[in-house]
């Protein structure tokens, strides 16, 4: 629809650009599809896929700053973008390449912090099966000179990382089983710390004769945002409602309100909870002081410091 939409519109010599992630070959079925709208032969306007670098919070400063890959299957469609790109990218350094390229990249980049983080993810369950602190092992292996091990957390969400590495692996299915293990494992961490709550649940009842109040600290799908898009804390708090039987809090600081869930106040949840469950790592959390009486269930590192 919106190469259509650009097609009903373009005029000769104007530039075309896709900038939504996308799998290799996209940026030219859009130059088809608005070729044939427009009744104007490739030759006769550019196209150039120019992948977002972005991220909530931070998009305006990121819009300048950071570097920017541009990508044509014509040389001077490229520079020509690039020249437009110029008056935004202000502090950051323009790169041209081939339009494959750069629609491989961005998948690249977003496939590479999946795997990255499935890894630190991976390791939190083998240490909680192992009974180590993972926080402190990833501290120690961090001081080796060639190790950047990233912080686990209770899955991987928003509409980048958790989205874009299916691209690859839907058009290159038998090559990437690495990027497939990757997307799975982070995949399932969500369901193993809801797993972990809903144990802890049962626990509860089995010692105490009573079902807990367990307050679910977080929703965003990274701390500090409001934005919600494929978040692993909220699949996580919607299995620990619909699953349990327990009293459940829901918190998050970054938004007002929830269709779906009624939002207490993070210091009266940590307050009333007998089971404190730490979903995303937002900054308010950091300050609450620890209620040894309290169980608490850290998927994002909140006490890794305690």
């Amino acid at each position: 629809p919106a190469g259509k939409e650009v097609g009903a519109v373009l005029r000769a010599g104007n530039l075309c650009v896709l900038e939504s992630t996308s799998p290799p070959y996209s940026t030219r079925m859009v130059e088809k599809i608005v070729s044939e709208v427009s009744g104007l032969a490739p030759e006769q306007f550019m196209t150039a896929h120019c992948p977002e670098r972005i991220i909530p919070g931070r998009m305006l400063i990121e819009l300048r700053e950071n570097d920017r890959i541009i990508g044509s299957n014509r040389p001077e469609s490229a520079q020509f973008a690039k020249e437009i790109y110029e008056k935004v990218v202000t502090g950051g350094t323009i790169r041209l390449t081939d339009d494959l390229t750069a629609e491989m990249c961005k998948l690249t980049e977003n496939s590479s912090r999946d795997a990255q983080i499935a890894f630190a993810n991976e390791l939190s369950m083998i240490c909680d099966k192992a009974g180590i602190n993972v926080w402190e092992l990833i501290d120690l292996a961090n001081k080796h000179p060639r190790v950047n091990i990233l912080q686990p957390g209770c899955g991987v969400g928003g509409h980048c990382i958790a989205v874009d590495p299916w691209f690859i692996v839907a058009d290159y299915p038998e090559q990437a089983q690495l990027i497939k293990r990757a997307r799975e494992t982070n995949d399932y961490k969500a369901d193993w710390c809801a797993g972990k709550v809903l144990d802890a649940c049962h626990a509860f009842v089995e010692r105490n004769g009573r079902e807990p109040v367990v307050a679910c600290m977080g929703l965003a799908f990274k701390p500090n945002i409001d934005d919600l898009r494929e978040s692993p804390a909220k699949y996580i708090a919607s299995r620990i409602v619909s699953e349990s039987r327990a009293d459940v809090l829901i918190v998050e600081p970054n938004i007002p309100s929830h269709p779906s869930f009624h939002l207490t106040d993070y210091k009266e949840a940590y307050r009333r909870a007998d089971i404190v469950v730490w979903l995303v790592r937002h900054t308010p959390f950091l300050s609450i002081a620890r209620d040894e009486a309290k169980q608490e269930l850290d998927f994002c590192g909140v006490r890794k410091s305690c």
